[in-house]
């Protein structure tokens, strides 16, 4: 198939078409990461946007149900240097063509991908359409252009689950990470709040002796206090944090009954929560080789990241809120601690799918204010 990119400020890239025949259209943004394909691929907080990878070869190890972070892809589309209808890896079960074909994705491949993240760069994140059907640059222009921005969308309470489920698995898939390590026992209920949340944030709570029952984004504080949890988790998620007023009132209701913790989106809502405020980032954070320092130890971690709004550290009250970790390529805020409250959130995602394992310790940590609360 020959398939076309028209951006909304006239930019056009042709290549070769794979995945579904058909059109996508979303925010574009492009990610670093070196490995992690179908992790990328089935994060919720890619929901609405096309993804550009920068690896040159992509689809080459195939695809596996352990590796999905939910289950289905949910970006709209895919654009890559080379793809690869091979898979040559004793773990895969799909090929990543038929794989993105089943789902509906729609792939483009043999293009200048250093070209369009210099592009994405030098202008920033911008709406654009993929097209394996209608040629005519003029017309997807036109539909580029036509495309609901980011900004003011909640997009969190359309990916979230419709009702509570329980989650009780323990470990991941033993071959993603060794003999699984022991664990402490199953003695402390989380409920997690899914604005898209990964499976293997989950994984990772489980990993730390907690019973999981996940909740729709717009749960209320006094229905999720009614399920007495020893904590609440704040899940990732796509879009604009600023609309998701109903998430904010429930964070605030909850600050100070119950140990918080978020990251990512559930972090930015905690920076709104306490009189915060977030702004859009000119090309976001997406891949997993960001540095991240910690403040009060000068630690460095390398972080994985997938985020197009941070929370403006100047907003914060000092007083009551105390500023952990911070980016070191363009200075964001990437952690912050309430200074009299269990509540904590970072910016990047320490579960790591895909990405190094630095910022695991953070489960730790929760599960470290979850005894202190509970104790008390």
């Amino acid at each position: 198939m020959q398939a076309i990119l028209a951006l909304e400020d006239g930019r056009i890239f042709r290549g070769d078409g794979y995945g579904a025949k058909g059109e996508c259209s979303g925010e574009v943004v492009f990610n670093t990461s070196l490995t992690g394909y179908q992790e990328i691929f089935t994060d919720p907080s890619y929901a609405g946007q096309i993804v550009v990878l920068t690896n040159p070869q992509i689809g080459n190890y195939g695809t596996n149900q352990a590796d999905a972070e939910s289950s289905r892809p949910y970006i709209e589309g895919l654009i890559v240097r080379e793809f690869s209808l091979v898979s040559s890896n004793w773990r895969s079960e799909q090929a990543a063509d038929e794989y993105l074909e089943r789902f509906g994705v729609p792939v483009l491949s043999e293009i200048d991908t250093r070209a369009l993240v210099r592009h994405l760069r030098s202008h920033g994140v911008m709406r654009g359409v993929i097209s394996t059907v209608e040629q005519d640059p003029e017309v997807l222009v036109a539909r580029a252009r036509a495309l609901r921005p980011m900004d003011g969308t909640d997009l969190a309470s359309v990916v979230s689950t419709k009702s509570p489920y329980e989650w009780t698995q323990r470990t991941g898939d033993p071959l993603r990470e060794g003999a699984p390590p022991a664990e402490p026992p199953c003695d402390l209920h989380v409920v997690a709040y899914d604005y898209g949340i990964k499976q293997n944030i989950l994984q990772m709570l489980g990993s730390q002796g907690c019973r999981v029952t996940v909740v729709p984004a717009r749960t209320t504080a006094e229905d999720v206090l009614s399920l007495r949890p020893d904590g609440v988790f704040l899940s990732n998620g796509p879009g604009d944090p600023e609309p998701l007023t109903y998430a904010h009132e429930a964070i605030r209701a909850l600050a100070g009954k119950t140990p918080v913790f978020g990251i990512c989106l559930g972090h930015q809502l905690i920076g709104q929560a306490l009189g915060g405020r977030t702004y859009k980032l000119k090309f976001g954070h997406h891949g997993g080789n960001h540095p991240v320092k910690q403040l009060a130890t000068g630690r460095v971690e390398i972080t994985s990241q997938n985020h197009n709004y941070a929370v403006d550290p100047d907003s914060l009250d000092a007083n009551e809120v105390e500023l952990t970790h911070i980016n070191l390529n363009d200075q964001t805020l990437e952690g912050l601690r309430h200074r009299s409250l269990p509540l904590l959130s970072v910016q990047y995602h320490p579960e790591a799918s895909p990405g190094p394992h630095d910022s695991h310790y953070l489960f730790g940590d929760f599960r470290r204010m979850m005894d202190g609360w509970k104790a008390r």
